[in-house]
């Protein structure tokens, strides 16, 4: 069913080929599920709020409207552009993120929900030693959004933060999204992960690029044709940018100071090993709501 075909199951107390906003998001919902797209129902709700500019209660207490031409060519646009496979949250322009909204574009990744694996781990980390509330210095290397250090320094109030990236478009992003989230604390350096920083760093943190170049081609057409490629090339085995941090790391940490990172799939102990090599002991990977390993930490030996 498309949205210019919805007449036929349109209430018969509406003018013949009215279509309300109810049904409209019905129909797109099934077209996203005849494409065979992750959560129709949810897209559909989302995109065609984000078209007639409503939120969830508004969307809600706008389902028996009869759209208008304007209204309903904007839904066919959004539809469209998801049925192309374009994330819906790339479409709307912003991703929640560790209860933060978190504008995004086409130099940033899209945060996803198993990147959080990363957050509570770093956080977990830092309570070993202290309270939240103490003075600490944190660095996120290759920051994109800025999704882990402004989730971090959200959580930690007297933090103080970096985030690093070698893209100015992602730098530009990242910056308006700590000016929005009023996390002053947050500064942000062009440079390639850590070549323009000097410890120490209570705490480093990092989702690194870690799919292996070859395997980038199979990825879904969600990230494969969306997601910036650099953000994602982990080089001939994916463990590129590991080897990179833990170069660095060493002479970064303060005392007692942490190394976490995202792990790729099946990466753990490659990890560990690369991190054992330059003289960080690693604990055991921490694991997403999926089961899958996703986070692994590390300290000085």
């Amino acid at each position: 069913m498309t949205l210019a075909g919805d007449a036929a199951v349109l209430d018969r107390r509406k003018p013949a080929g009215a279509l309300t906003v109810v049904r409209a998001r019905r129909a797109l919902a099934d077209q996203f599920r005849a494409a065979g797209l992750d959560s129709p129902e949810l897209d559909a709700r989302i995109l065609i709020g984000h078209a007639l500019k409503l939120d969830h209660a508004g969307l809600a207490a706008a389902g028996p409207r009869i759209l208008d031409r304007a209204e309903s060519e904007a839904i066919a646009a959004v539809g469209r552009r998801r049925l192309a496979r374009e994330p819906t949250a790339r479409i709307v322009g912003h991703k929640e993120f560790w209860s933060l909204n978190l504008a995004i574009d086409a130099a940033t990744l899209v945060p996803r929900p198993e990147t959080e694996t990363v957050v509570e781990a770093a956080l977990a980390a830092i309570d070993k030693h202290g309270p939240r509330s103490r003075p600490l210095r944190i660095t996120d290397l290759g920051t994109g959004s800025g999704a882990l250090l402004l989730a971090l320094l959200s959580e930690l109030p007297q933090a103080f933060g970096i985030g690093t990236d070698t893209s100015v478009g992602a730098l530009a992003m990242a910056r308006d999204n700590a000016r929005r989230l009023q996390l002053a604390r947050a500064q942000f350096v062009a440079c390639d992960l850590a070549a323009a920083l000097h410890g120490p760093f209570d705490l480093i943190v990092s989702n690194p690029p870690y799919i292996a170049s070859a395997e980038i081609d199979a990825l879904p057409p969600e990230v494969r044709d969306f997601d910036p490629r650099p953000a994602l090339d982990g080089g001939l085995d994916g463990l590129t940018f590991y080897r990179s941090i833990a170069g660095a790391a060493p002479a970064l940490l303060a005392p007692g100071g942490a190394l976490v990172v995202e792990l790729g799939a099946g990466q753990a102990r490659a990890v560990a090993a690369v991190f054992s090599a330059a003289g960080l002991a690693s604990s055991p990977p921490r694991y997403d709501l999926s089961g899958k390993s996703r986070a692994i930490v590390a300290r000085r030996l």
